[in-house]
């Protein structure tokens, strides 16, 4: 047997099939709205180790055809999360694209659209239909993740930030595809950093501007500590923070920039609404009449209850009365000695 040759049996044959049938597994329905859905194409992957780095779980392709002749074409992406379904979507729109008003994350391009819902990435070309003919489709999907976007997007500054610049970066993979001048150890990511990458234009030229993301502030500082090793490169950290550009062509444009980037921290606290203490006191009184009041009823209905009983005793029942009063009589009986 070949060196490496070790585990290409049936058995690693069939775990390669599994895996390359659940990468294309069945995304979109039979039919979305009047538009039914023709054999389903598979698809390739341009650049599989980035794909694996956001969590690509499963992609398909389709074309839709509805009996007015109107026809488009579906390619769907499924990830792991939200956050590689933003990556991806920042990845593959075109530079010429531009917003649309179809999804939170979605741009207009010249043949169609893309965008993403939750974990899932479209592309749509042709003469798609409209977002609210869209709500059955989104119900059926599977393992829709739908958890709050990253903010690191919201904090780059949108001045002179080139459209459609931005990557977000999740891993060495896509590290070495959009910034390879920082080294991944130098990153950390394996402390749990995350990072967005844009790129502003300068008057002496294009400028690549990426925010680290780390859990703590100490770890910030610590690896701020490492960026300013790296040969040009213009760093600050801001709370959990790192914003590094290295070799910028224009140092006065990119200290701009990094000053316009700010860490703020906001701290929720559950607290108590304020109690109005006059309006409490009155409360009070009021329920001290209202147990009284209870109190008394409670007694008079007991009262009424017991002479009920007495009464009823007496006259039905014909019982001696054991609580009777003995009286004397002295009265008569003085007169009577007289």
């Amino acid at each position: 047997m070949k060196p490496g040759a070790r585990g290409q049996g049936p058995g690693a044959s069939f775990l390669i099939f599994i895996l390359a049938v659940s990468a294309h597994a069945a995304i979109f329905p039979e039919q979305i709205g009047p538009y039914r859905k023709s054999v389903p194409k598979t698809i390739g992957i341009p650049d599989q180790p980035l794909y694996d780095e956001y969590g690509l779980e499963a992609t398909e392709a389709a074309d839709y055809a509805a009996p007015d002749k109107k026809s488009f074409s579906a390619v769907g992406w499924r990830l792991h999360d939200s956050t590689g379904a933003l990556a991806l979507f920042q990845f593959r729109r075109p530079s010429g694209a531009v917003p649309a008003d179809f999804a939170p994350l979605a741009v207009k391009t010249s043949d169609g659209i893309i965008f993403a819902f939750g974990n899932y990435v479209f592309q749509f070309t042709g003469a798609y239909p409209d977002p609210a003919s869209l709500t059955p489709f989104y119900q059926q999907l599977a393992k829709v993740e739908n958890s709050p976007l990253p903010g690191l997007a919201s904090i780059l500054p949108k001045e002179d930030l080139v459209s459609n610049s931005e990557r977000y970066i999740l891993g060495p993979v896509s590290l070495q595809r959009f910034e390879p001048s920082i080294p991944p150890s130098v990153a950390a990511f394996h402390m749990g950093a995350e990072a967005q990458l844009g790129k502003y234009l300068t008057p002496k030229g294009l400028l690549t501007l990426i925010l680290f993301s780390y859990p703590t502030p100490s770890i910030a500082r610590q690896q701020a500590a490492e960026f300013q090793k790296l040969p040009a490169a213009m760093v600050k950290r801001t709370g959990p923070l790192v914003v590094a550009s290295i070799g910028p062509p224009d140092a006065d444009a990119a200290e701009r920039i990094l000053g316009k980037i700010n860490y703020q921290a906001s701290v929720t606290v559950n607290e108590k609404p304020p109690v109005n203490e006059i309006k409490g006191f009155a409360w009070m009184i009021l329920n001290m009449f209202i147990l009284a009041g209870i109190i008394l009823a409670i007694c008079v209905m007991g009262g009424i209850g017991f002479a009920g009983y007495r009464i009823l005793s007496r006259k039905m029942w014909h019982k001696e009365d054991p609580g009777a009063m003995i009286t004397l009589d002295l009265e008569q009986t003085t007169r009577g000695k007289e």
